[in-house]
């Protein structure tokens, strides 16, 4: 996807938005936080489309794999108490690792945004449209859902973003309720076929094989989990809410995905969960369990929320990708008006009517082209978007060394550098992994592949290209990047 022509870099930066002119200050607490990262996680979508292909490569390891990664992202709290801009990997990368790192960071951050929301959009409709077809026999195309839901995500993008906190919350606390019907719906039948099987988490399933791909689907779960930091600029308390809005919402889905997957593997026992995974139907696994141990309804009622879920993480992204427009128009890294707000509702207009444009060129391509929206658009646009993140959270863990080098504001040392350091060596390797592995990703060939993973080292190297330009030729301009904060105006 192509990013927006960047304005002259001669123009300098405007000077930090105040209350009156920049985003909603003040208008989101740590509840409403959280509700953007887990929607933007959608547990159901992860539980129901990923966790049985990671069932079929782990087995009984996958829970542990879901556990493992939201323990290695978890370190990011520390550097999001004291840099808060809506810029989010943009602003922690380039008070870490410099500014020219930062502009980098920014446009692959944009990318990815912008390729998992419109993926996303396009999988909003494809869900829609079987479960609409098949619980009520109206067979309406693909494209119509997708471009509904575009409108009502549009729609949102122009409000106060406090109804969107709503939306997102009343989308989420579904999903997660019948996902928590369907697990106790398996306790209660005595939990699956051999009863609770705890032997299943136990820490000698990592050494098998299947891992490297099965850490590639576990940490894709948590894409998503910085969007904290997105809204730094228009929460309450953010040097207290971001942080514990992070760790709480990290927390939450590392603890929530291992007991539902290990609840999965135990429906159909741990010896034959991945025989299930691996056999004809086993995507369907975690539906079939529902329909066996919660009855039909709860079933159809999954087929449908998978909607809503789609639906909630679409607009999260969409959101995010609105404030990485927004915070990068500012600084005139992007052109001049994405960096505005309407009067009223304190929303990013510009960046929500750009975004929205882009989503729905997207949509049109896929159409004319004749394009599967799941096989293609979604997997495709989203594969090249957890790679970007990826990289982003690996840089990120690093900056945070880099961030506390000279001061670690009281904070001891194992939460500043060596628990950073980790998480970068770890995210590290992962990304290695899921770059060897990425056809799990996009069910791709390799051209299409290395096609999909060329954009992101192009765009970071225009990033640089730009930030080192306005050095040149406006060195004030340079040294106020990544400066604008919530606090002040």
């Amino acid at each position: 996807m192509s990013t927006p022509r960047p304005a002259p870099p001669t123009a300098a930066p405007p000077s930090p938005a105040g209350p009156r002119s920049g985003l909603a200050h003040h208008a989101i607490g740590t509840g409403e936080l959280v509700f953007f990262v887990v929607a933007a996680a959608a547990p159901l979508t992860v539980t129901a489309g990923a966790a049985p292909v990671a069932i079929g490569m782990a087995g009984p390891a996958a829970p542990l794999g879901y556990l493992l990664s939201g323990v290695l992202l978890i370190v990011f709290t520390a550097m999001s108490r004291y840099v808060r801009n809506a810029g989010a990997f943009y602003a922690y990368v380039g008070r870490g690792l410099g500014r020219a790192t930062g502009v980098g960071a920014a446009y692959v951050a944009l990318l990815s945004y912008n390729a998992i929301d419109v993926g996303l959009l396009a999988g909003l409709g494809r869900f829609a449209e079987s479960a609409v077809a098949e619980l009520t026999g109206l067979p309406l195309a693909w494209w119509v859902w997708a471009l509904a839901g575009l409108v009502a995500i549009g729609v949102l993008g122009l409000l106060r973003v406090t109804l969107s906190a709503r939306v997102l919350g009343v989308a989420l606390a579904l999903e997660v309720l019948i996902l928590l019907v369907f697990e106790a719906a398996v306790y209660a039948h005595g939990g699956g076929p051999a009863g609770p099987q705890f032997g299943a988490l136990s820490p000698g399933h990592l050494g098998g094989a299947g891992m490297g791909g099965m850490f590639v689907l576990a940490v894709g779960a948590f894409v998503g989990f910085e969007a904290t930091a997105l809204y730094a600029e228009e929460a309450r308390h953010p040097e207290r809410s971001v942080p514990r809005a992070t760790c709480v919402a990290v927390g939450f889905l590392a603890v929530f995905y291992t007991f539902t997957v290990w609840t999965v593997v135990n429906a159909y026992g741990a010896g034959a969960a991945q025989a299930v995974a691996n056999g004809p139907g086993g995507t369907d696994m975690v539906f079939a369990a529902t329909r066996r141990f919660a009855g039909a309804r709860a079933a159809d009622a999954m087929q449908l929320l998978l909607v809503t879920s789609a639906f909630a993480a679409t607009l999260a992204f969409h959101n995010g990708a609105t404030r990485y427009f927004y915070a990068l128009g500012r600084e005139r890294l992007l052109p001049r008006r994405l960096g505005t707000v309407t009067a009223r509702t304190r929303s990013p207009a510009a960046a929500v009517v750009l975004q929205s444009a882009l989503a729905l060129l997207v949509v049109l391509a896929t159409v004319l082209t004749g394009q599967d929206p799941y096989t293609v658009t979604f997997l495709w646009s989203n594969g090249t978007g957890i790679v970007g993140i990826m990289l982003l959270q690996a840089l990120a863990a690093l900056a945070v060394v880099g961030f506390f080098r000279r001061d670690r504001r009281g904070l001891p040392a194992w939460r500043v550098v060596a628990a950073p350091l980790a998480a970068c060596a770890g995210l590290a390797v992962l990304l290695v992994l899921v770059c060897r592995h990425f056809a799990l990703l996009t069910n791709a060939p390799a051209g299409v592949n290395l096609a999909l993973l060329v954009p992101l080292p192009l765009v970071f190297a225009l990033g640089l290209a730009v930030a080192l330009r306005i050095r040149r030729r406006a060195p004030e301009a340079y040294d106020r990047l990544t400066t604008v904060d919530a606090e002040r105006g």
